[in-house]
């Protein structure tokens, strides 16, 4: 696909840069306009509505959402032990002898059978330990959101860095121009063959370089559109942002942030508290359990009740508790042993998590200050090459210096120019992994 061109002017310059240096930036140069041919007409897409549009299309969060509901209604089914049950059936059958069926019940024309369980601390442990799982599914739906914000973001501004073509373009002008006043001045005995073999390895080098940003420009564009819901042929233009500030608080500040917000965080927390329902339930194994229960029955006589039993009755009717008290249960004691080692590690696993996110925040911390020193180094650097070309240009009006000298000028002006939308582009990519880390990505574009 050929790579868009976009005009880079002052207010770019500006925008990348950062508003406490615009006056300091190198000035940038004019590039031609952007040359859409055939299919539908791009659509001009800010930052933050291509994250608002990849929340609302992305299929990841669409699954994560299913799979909260999942756990959610997983949830209810041990939950549900605990409020009315009521059943309604047959247990109509021959018999030749004793009446009874496998379940141990007389068999029923028709019969009604209610239950609830009042006191089992055993399963209303595991029931709390679902339902915190249900809530620990939430807030990985939240890290969905967490990442494809931060693919998206990463994506849109990776694709704004290599539409900055008409650099590229420029530098292979310039390749050319070399290329051909060395050819011109080997064949007047002026050059050595070694000149010539620089002069093309440096026009092969922005070649492969320009194809290169060709092919990412359009995995970055179907990319985005697929994030987006677009059709994949669809154009997406994009405009030169750079991100909010968040990401400049100081270390501790962030620090804070991450163990109150990180979702890894969170998760480890949410399984500790899900493993101390469910030991304090098994611990109570040695309670006694209640249950409430009732059983309506119709009989019929060709059964052979009258053979076996005094008298018959054909409607029947019980209602009671079932209470159990444990006596001596290896299972419970087995139970209890699952149940603590379980939360031990679940503890360990949170410990090690917060150690974990502590470090990550300082380490990317530094990485942001990092890279913005990067970026600053990058800035002045092009500056002074911008400042160099200038000085070459008068000399080269005033006929003072030769093409070949002013052409590898401007090669390396365009050069520093990659060189510093490179570094921007790894500050804004720091700025990101920090944010994500300290749980700040959904309160930054709010």
């Amino acid at each position: 696909m050929q790579l868009l061109r976009t005009v880079v002017s002052v207010a770019t310059l500006t925008t990348l840069c950062g508003g406490a240096r615009a006056q300091e930036s190198p000035t940038p140069k004019p590039a031609e306009p952007s040359a859409q041919t055939g299919g539908a007409a791009p659509v001009a897409v800010t930052l933050k509505r291509a994250i608002e549009l990849a929340l609302q299309n992305s299929k990841e969060i669409q699954v994560a959402k299913i799979q909260a509901n999942v756990a959610d209604h997983a949830a209810q089914i041990t939950k549900a032990q605990f409020m009315p049950n009521l059943y309604a059936g047959s247990g109509a059958g021959y018999t030749n002898g004793i009446p009874e069926t496998p379940g141990g019940r007389a068999p029923s024309v028709f019969n009604v059978t209610y239950t609830e369980q009042v006191f089992n601390e055993p399963l209303r442990g595991q029931a709390k330990e679902m339902q915190e799982q249900a809530k620990a599914q939430k807030i990985a739906l939240e890290e969905a959101k967490s990442s494809v914000i931060t693919r998206t973001a990463m994506a849109y501004l990776e694709l704004g860095k290599v539409r900055h073509s008409e650099l590229l373009r420029a530098e292979q002008e310039s390749a050319e121009k070399i290329l051909q006043v060395t050819q011109e001045r080997q064949g007047e005995g002026l050059e050595l063959p070694v000149e010539v073999t620089k002069a093309q390895l440096t026009r092969a080098r922005v070649v492969q370089r320009i194809l290169q940003l060709e092919e990412r420009e359009d995995e970055l564009e179907v990319f985005l559109a697929y994030q987006l819901g677009l059709p994949e042929a669809q154009a997406i233009e994009v405009m030169p942002e750079d991100l909010p500030g968040e990401a400049e608080q100081a270390g501790d500040n962030l620090i804070a942030a991450a163990l109150a917000n990180n979702t890894g965080l969170r998760l480890a927390e949410s399984d500790v508290r899900a493993k101390e329902f469910r030991l304090k339930g098994e611990r109570r194994g040695y309670f006694p359990t209640l249950e409430l229960v009732s059983v309506y029955s119709v009989l019929a006589k060709f059964n052979n009740y009258s053979q076996f039993f005094n008298s018959f009755q054909r409607n029947n009717f019980n209602a009671g508790i079932d209470m159990r008290v444990p006596i001596f249960s290896a299972q419970t004691r087995a139970n209890i042993g699952l149940a603590q080692v379980n939360l031990e590690a679940a503890k360990a696993s949170l410990s090690n998590k917060r150690s974990e996110v502590t470090a990550d925040v300082r380490q990317k911390t530094r990485r942001v200050r990092e890279t913005d020193a990067a970026k600053e180094v990058a800035r002045l650097e092009l500056q002074l090459a911008q400042q160099n070309v200038a000085v070459l240009q008068a000399q080269f009006g005033e006929g003072k210096l030769n093409l070949r000298d002013m052409e590898k000028a401007r090669l390396e002006e365009n050069d520093k120019w990659m060189v510093y939308l490179d570094a921007n582009f790894q500050k804004q990519q720091a700025q990101l992994d920090l944010l994500k880390t300290a749980g700040q990505l959904d309160k930054v574009w709010q």
